[in-house]
């Protein structure tokens, strides 16, 4: 007897449609406040992974439009438009500006799906390898003009620090089984990420780029997963749609600030703060999709 198997082939999962919204941001005697957040890419499909120019005047985020390519566009916030800054055939994701402000880096996907570091003028134009030997590359940071700090993927993933300034630079593993959140730590050379535990569970720590030391901070709260700095020094974190704020010096505990859900917002994820503290971007999932 002849047994035929049928095997039904899968693609990959889309990513979630997400939208940025925009919110008003202050700080009064230790804490934070949120106007009402403004959904700023209000349309079908995944725009993700905001972060603010230096001025303030802008951001740039990741979008999947009607081509399925991730590409890295910018929101004027004054003239309320994005513009397209790459379209290639590839995927571009998690822009972040340059230190020196001519451009942004972004982790390309490239047509073998290798992901490496790449950079780009400010207009998405000169596309060229940051790091050629570090892959795959996952998320990063810059904490000065040439030390990066890694997100990269693996089992399990780890964060490693490498000198940009020579792009054939191997990265040297500080930590492993880490979050996805890599954030500069406002006023000193220092870099925020989630080290994983399975007995004392998520913990929000510190890296000291220059020395290496790694410093605990805080317990990450339950189903947070990305945390943003204000240029005061609290921190700011999602779960669900909640906004928590935590101060290192008023304590331990995190404190709720806002509950998006009145506003439409469910499934609140990535935050990002201006440079000037003043706007938080929010990205989240709106509530009647």
């Amino acid at each position: 007897m002849l047994w035929i198997a049928l095997f039904t082939l899968q693609a990959p999962a889309a990513p979630p449609a997400t939208d940025i919204y925009l919110a008003d941001l202050r700080v009064a005697s230790g804490r934070v406040s949120v106007g009402v957040p403004v959904n700023v890419t209000a349309r079908p499909g995944y725009d993700n992974q905001p972060f603010f120019l230096p001025d303030g005047h802008a951001f740039l985020y990741t979008s999947i439009r009607e081509d399925s390519q991730a590409d890295i566009y910018r929101y004027d916030i004054e003239a309320q438009t994005s513009i397209r800054l790459t379209t290639t055939r590839e995927s571009e994701y998690s822009p972040t500006p340059l230190p020196d402000g001519s451009g942004f880096s972004a982790v390309r996907v490239e047509a073998d799906s290798t992901q490496r570091l790449w950079a780009f003028d400010l207009d998405g134009s000169r596309p060229r390898l940051v790091l050629d030997s570090i892959k795959p590359v996952g998320y990063h940071a810059w904490a000065d003009g040439h030390t990066l700090v890694l997100f990269v993927l693996g089992s399990p993933s780890t964060l490693q620090i490498a000198d940009a300034s020579s792009r054939g630079a191997h990265g040297e593993v500080v930590a492993r089984d880490i979050g996805r959140s890599l954030q500069r730590i406002p006023g000193r050379p220092s870099v925020s990420f989630v080290q994983r535990d399975s007995v004392a569970g998520p913990w929000l720590e510190e890296l000291d780029t220059r020395t290496h030391r790694e410093t605990k901070l805080v317990k990450a709260p339950p189903g947070a997963d990305f945390f943003a700095w204000t240029p005061g020094g609290i921190v700011l974190t999602a779960s669900g749609t909640k906004l928590y704020q935590w101060d290192p010096r008023r304590g331990s505990a995190w404190d709720e600030v806002a509950d998006f859900a009145a506003a439409g917002l469910s499934s609140v994820t990535r935050l990002a703060v201006s440079p000037q503290g003043d706007r938080l971007a929010i990205v989240a999932v709106p509530a009647a999709r």
